[in-house]
């Protein structure tokens, strides 16, 4: 037998012993009068003299409180425990003589890692530590398998993502990165329907795939006997709704790409899609730069966020053509100029692209994308690596679309959306060329996306931000999957918790 399954069993036979002295295991309610984090909050500053103040005057602080227990130390007739919630912990003083027998039988069946209730009065010990002194125990769940050693730094990187729940209790950090999460999306949320923007919803299963340059995962409906794929982008739902007459909606969704995986890259993964009618991508980046410098302030509390060695100042946001940046950040000898990368046999000759335009996108993505650490917005792309975005006025070789790139990684996607049907009919026929030429991410043909289209759609801006690295940078996290509460991961071996559940009924 292992460690792990005697331990298990001994805790297993202390839910017969508290069973026997009255308590319920599992499933009682309990109603708190405070969560650990209010009390840090209210009495935390308080002395010993407020909080226990001396005859005749008032009674002192009484709270009942939910938690589970991180530490005990034993010493004789009493004890002193830490326990844990919502990320906080508040030490709990036993003393034999301030508790019923029944209660004091119970605490000694207690293992790290139990739920338990307590009602009693704050003080501070002789430490000055805010402290419960007990007055009555409740007991609200059974721990069967122990806890990570002392409780704390679980460091198995495998095990914090397929357990999640065991990181969150162990690490107070991991919490922490979870709770700014929701700081980043309700953000986003806030700001947009602010604007005007209305949420909506669109099919995460679809008959043809778009929105994006990426391979999707494929699946099957039976009854309809119909292959199906998980959206790589609700893109162009959204701009039906445009066509609808819905003129600022926006999505918060989940997207599936069946590519690699890498601290940057989960299959499945979080953006937020926007369109506006009536604007364009440049009215797009100044909302963009208002948006992102919100969203610091709003989740971390400072426009400048520490990420890595860097400090992210989210209050000066740098704009860059992308030739500019190729020019900018060229690495090795023959730097071009301007001139040279707005000339098509220069871009050729230097690439083995088959266009200048996916040459100009090679090259930035070679020199300049890494570099591009603070904030960052480049903008006018070329026409071969943007199908659905409308041309430059300017420059028929290029559109109007930018994307947000921070600590060397791209975090968002807009430009002004091409609403001329048969402009984009000719650009679904230039991307079915680039998949005979082999490139299975390029787009596929979408006939009711067409005749949408061919119905009138206004002018519009439209905008994906990719909410995990968003949280990534907010968070000071490095890798995708920090971010992620349940990352994909290769399935496990056999755990055989089934059996030992089982067992406990035979």
């Amino acid at each position: 037998m292992s460690l792990e399954d005697g331990i298990f069993e001994q805790r297993a036979a202390r839910v017969k012993e508290i069973e026997a002295l009255g308590f319920k295991p599992y499933g009682k309610r309990f109603d708190y009068t405070h969560t650990i984090p209010e009390i840090l909050a209210a009495y935390g500053d308080k002395t010993a003299e407020e909080l226990v103040p001396p005859p005749p005057a008032p009674e002192a602080v009484r709270v009942r409180i939910a938690a589970r227990i991180q530490t005990v130390r034993r010493m004789g007739k009493a004890a002193f425990m830490h326990v844990q919630q919502n990320g906080a912990k508040l030490q709990f003083y036993i003393k034999k003589d301030a508790i019923s027998e029944q209660d004091y039988a119970l605490f000694n069946l207690l293992d790290i890692g139990d739920i338990i209730g307590a009602d009693g009065y704050l003080f501070r010990t002789r430490t000055g530590e805010l402290s419960l002194h007990v007055e009555k125990l409740e007991f609200l769940s059974k721990i069967l398998l122990p806890m990570p050693e002392k409780f704390h730094g679980l460091e198995d990187v495998e095990t914090r993502y397929r357990q999640r729940y065991l990181d969150l209790i162990s690490n107070p950090e991991s919490r922490d990165v979870f709770v700014t999460r929701a700081k980043v999306i309700s953000s986003i949320r806030r700001q947009l329907e602010e604007r005007g923007f209305i949420e909506v919803e669109t099919p995460m299963m679809q008959t043809v795939y778009g929105g994006a340059a990426a391979r999707p995962f494929v699946t099957h409906h039976n009854t309809l006997d119909v292959d199906l794929y998980l959206r790589i982008a609700p893109e162009l739902y959204l701009k039906r709704l445009i066509v609808g007459g819905l003129e600022r909606v926006y999505e918060i969704n989940r997207n599936f790409r069946n590519e690699g995986v890498s601290t940057r890259h989960n299959p499945e993964f979080t953006m937020v899609e926007f369109y506006q009618a009536y604007t364009d991508y440049k009215g797009l980046m100044d909302f963009t730069e208002e948006m992102l410098r919100q969203i610091a302030l709003d989740s971390t509390g400072g426009a400048v966020v520490p990420y890595g060695d860097l400090q992210l100042d989210f209050g000066n946001v740098r704009r860059l053509t992308m030739r500019e940046a190729v020019v900018e950040f060229w690495e090795g000898d023959g730097r071009p100029t301007l001139d040279d990368v707005r000339n098509p046999e220069w871009l050729l000759a230097n690439t083995h692209k088959a266009t200048p335009g996916e040459a100009l996108g090679h090259l930035f993505e070679v020199h300049a994308e890494k570099k591009l650490q603070q904030p960052t917005i480049i903008y006018e792309f070329p026409i071969e690596v943007s199908p659905l975005a409308n041309n430059s006025p300017d420059d028929p070789a290029m559109v109007d679309r930018f994307e947000i790139f921070v600590a060397g990684m791209e975090i968002g996607n807009a430009y002004t959306e091409l609403n001329n049907p048969m402009e984009q009919r000719r650009r679904f026929d230039s991307q079915l060329q680039m998949r005979d030429r082999g490139d299975d991410e390029a787009h596929q043909m979408d006939e009711d996306y067409l005749r949408a289209m061919s119905f009138g759609m206004p002018p519009t801006g439209g905008e994906g931000l990719g909410i995990d690295r968003l949280v990534m940078l907010m968070s000071n996290r490095q890798s995708i999957r920090d971010v992620i509460l349940f990352p994909l991961l290769r399935p496990e071996g056999e755990i055989g918790m089934a059996d030992r559940l089982r067992r406990l009924d035979a």
